[in-house]
This record gives C-alpha cells, structure tokens and sequence, in this order.
C-alpha cells in the first residue's frame, strides 16, 4: 500500500490470491531525485514456494521476480545497504 499524503491517493499491488508477502525493503536509484523513484523488494511465498519481488516504487508495477531455491520464512527480514564502491 501506498499513501500519497499531498494528493490523498492511495496505491496498491495486489500480490495475488494465497500470497504472503514480507516487509518490503526500499532501494532508490542511483541519482533518485524524487522520494519514490527506484524499487521496493518483497519476499512474496505462495505455499511451499518463494520469489523476490522487485517493484517500481513509483507506481507499484513489477519490474522483475526471482524464483528462490527454498521457502523463506514467515518473518524474515532485509535491509539494503548501499555499496560505498560504486554509489548505489
């Protein structure tokens, strides 16, 4: 869910049915000039199966998805921390 708070709009992706995803984890792009602009990063788990799921933080569309070898558990947690090498 996304609330624009100046223009009192609200976005949502929907995950689909039997869906559980995670926190997700913002990651701006490089040279970001708006507060939104790069990608959010969800595990999203469906039965005994999980992906990554990376979306455009800007309006919420999927960019990519990574299938994951194992399921990941419910609760598990992710942070981004930029790489000082190379800026991101």
């Amino acid at each position: 869910m996304k609330y624009d708070l100046r223009g009192r709009g609200t976005s949502a992706h929907a995950f689909g049915e039997d869906a559980h995803a995670g926190e997700a984890v913002f990651v701006p792009a490089e040279g970001a000039r708006a507060e939104d602009e790069g990608w959010l990063l969800s595990i999203v788990t469906r039965g005994s199966a999980s992906e990554l799921l990376v979306l455009d933080a800007a309006d919420l569309s999927p960019a990519a998805s990574v299938r994951l070898p194992r399921r990941v558990p419910a609760g598990f947690h992710g942070s981004w921390i930029p790489d000082a090498r190379s800026g991101a």
